[in-house]
């Protein structure tokens, strides 16, 4: 019988909780519901492992440990004491502990941290700001959840990058923005302004099936029901990947495309990218099938001033509609300004924040 035990929560980037259930869903988590703030199910904690390994669209994979009703700071002192917390946390374990309130008689989070905190240590746990594991307590309408972040870093965090470009994309949006887009894998990808090449590791990714959490540690491994035999079981060998390449990137500074063959080598999938430094006026249609352009082009609020380039998007329109027929776009931008001014059929998805901005992305159907 299948463990749902606990109910998971996998966070997602605000605006894209529709766009990560997809991932769940070619998981076989057929009962995965999208909803505010990410994704749910109910499973127990192989699930927990494989999908930190697996997802790459979240930003973190949240497992619900127990919840309880506390009207007051006595009240939370009492429940806190009696809550079971050896079950999920060894004695030692270092503890962060977090908490919001929200429409309920227990209004302070410190003080609801401070009661957290001292049945941890009742338990034998080590509160710490910097703890191995974060519980997150949340108080609403008089109930408190608690859950463990499985985590860790942020899930973006892949871990063989090393070489970051100027206002990098997150490693999960691009792979959520490749999916939007209609990537499955199967066709060429190509980004004219690569910066430290996010979409185009994260296309080659995607094709060899690789896990996105292959190369990196979580929380999880601290944590009691942590069995590292059974976890080892769910992590796929990684073979040598092999060219031709099917994935290609190109930048004007060639510092940026150094780091950016350094991280796909790192990444183990050199074999299948083709960096080069070149402008954007210089770029040509590799050989083989129409594919997908995905950019993350400079703007305005992010690098430099939005009236020097309107140039470049135009320069960018002009030479993917000469040279890039049957091609689709995908191109990321702050500004619906810069997208119109690259002359290209583009529609426009819904607005994303990032670092401090909304972007949104832009696409067209192949062009003619």
């Amino acid at each position: 019988m299948t463990d749902t035990s606990l109910e998971i929560f996998a966070v997602a980037p605000p605006g894209l909780e529709v766009a990560l259930l997809p991932e769940f869903r070619a998981l076989g988590y057929k009962d995965a519901r999208y909803g505010p703030g990410g994704v749910t199910l109910h499973g127990g904690w192989s699930d927990v492992w494989r999908l930190n390994l697996e997802l790459r669209g979240a930003t973190k994979v949240l497992a619900r440990i127990g919840s309880f009703r506390a009207m007051s700071l006595a009240g939370l002192d009492h429940r806190a004491e009696e809550f079971p917390w050896t079950d999920t946390l060894y004695s030692g374990t270092t503890v962060r502990v977090e908490a919001t309130c929200k429409r309920s008689k227990i209004y302070h989070a410190g003080a609801a941290i401070e009661r957290i905190e001292r049945a941890l240590r009742k338990a034998g746990m080590e509160p710490s700001a910097e703890g191995d594991v974060t519980l997150k307590v949340r108080i609403e309408q008089n109930i408190v959840t608690l859950s463990v972040d499985t985590s860790g870093e942020s899930l973006h965090k892949r871990e063989h990058k090393e070489a970051i470009g100027k206002a990098p994309l997150r490693e999960n949006l691009a792979a959520l923005f490749l999916r939007q887009a209609g990537y499955t894998g199967t066709e060429p990808v190509l980004d004219p302004m690569c910066g430290s090449g996010t979409f185009v590791i994260e296309a080659a990714e995607i094709a060899e099936g690789l896990q996105a959490g292959r190369s990196r540690s979580f929380a999880f491994e601290h944590l009691a029901s942590f069995d590292e035999m059974d976890y080892k079981a769910l992590r796929r060998a990684v073979s040598v990947m092999k060219g031709p390449a099917r994935f290609y990137g190109s930048d004007r500074d060639a510092g940026t495309i150094k780091g950016a063959k350094a991280n796909a080598d790192r990444a183990g999938i050199s074999a299948l990218c083709d960096f080069q430094c070149m402008p954007v006026s210089e770029l040509q249609r590799p050989e083989g099938h129409a594919g997908l352009v995905i950019v993350n082009p400079p703007y305005g609020g992010r690098i430099g001033d939005k009236k020097q380039l309107f140039a470049l998007y135009g320069t960018l329109g002009k030479t993917l509609k000469e040279r890039f027929a049957g091609w689709r776009v995908a191109l990321v931008t702050s500004e619906p300004g810069l997208a119109k001014a690259t002359g290209l059929p583009l529609t426009q998805g819904p607005a994303v924040p990032h670092g401090g901005l909304k972007v949104w992305l832009f696409q067209t159907p192949p062009l003619k």
